[in-house]
């Protein structure tokens, strides 16, 4: 079994609540606009303005606003009042401040791999937004290095295993999204580990490659100790 060098950890719903933030707001922007449609068609739009848009503002909170903008102007032909555009912007405001909570076993599993491997934080999203949950979280001082990156694909592993490790074929990948965290981490050469939250982004969805050697899945990070010693 190859010994391990390099842990690499997700944030966003994988150490602290995300996911939770963005649905509390689509819920506030159904509201907002149930005079013109309702709250179905409007979720069915904006998901559809997400991933349209995703090549254009990458992921996070700006890219979401954003998208809300066009959708009410979409949805309304144009006619959303700069009274709906400020609730939107007052919304995504708002997320922008909300407190990070951490989620269970984070700091303590964190705690129990320094010194023992290479601990990298490695994610996605809007540049300013992660560094401030980074810092707002208090888990910052348990990484080696920190990555934040446009988009999480088999060359993005390679490349920052390669800078902070020992190569992806010493490492392991843990996170939420089998799509971003796990599958590409494999497709690099790395264990890829899931660790399940029960509000992933539908874009982040994936089939679990079952199967596949290098995939394991833990359901909450206080078991990662012991996976770990598999590859001890």
């Amino acid at each position: 079994m190859r010994r391990l060098t390099t842990i690499g950890f997700d944030a966003d719903d994988t150490l602290w609540e995300n996911e939770q933030f963005f649905q509390l707001t689509e819920a506030r922007f159904r509201e907002i606009l149930s005079p013109h449609a309702d709250g179905a068609h409007v979720s069915e739009r904006l998901l559809a303005a997400e991933r349209r848009n995703l090549a254009h503002y990458g992921f996070g909170i700006k890219g979401f606003v954003l998208s809300m903008i066009e959708t009410a102007l979409d949805i309304t032909a144009d006619r959303a009042g700069p009274e709906t555009i400020r609730q939107i912007l007052d919304a995504g405001r708002e997320m922008m401040a909300h407190p990070v909570e951490t989620l269970p076993d984070a700091e303590a599993t964190l705690a129990g791999l320094v010194g023992r491997y290479r601990v990298v934080l490695i994610t996605k999203g809007d540049l300013f937004d992660q560094e401030r949950k980074l810092a707002a979280s208090g888990l910052g001082g348990y990484f080696d290095a920190v990555e934040i990156v446009s988009d999480k694909n088999a060359a993005t592993y390679q490349r920052v295993f390669d800078r902070h490790g020992d190569g992806p074929d010493r490492a392991m990948m843990i996170g939420n999204s089998l799509k971003s965290d796990v599958l590409p981490a494999i497709a690099a050469g790395s264990v890829g580990v899931h660790v399940p939250h029960t509000l992933t982004w539908v874009v982040e969805h994936a089939e679990a490659p079952v199967g596949e050697t290098l995939f394991r899945q833990v359901e909450r990070l206080g078991a990662i100790p012991s996976l770990l010693a598999e590859f001890d």
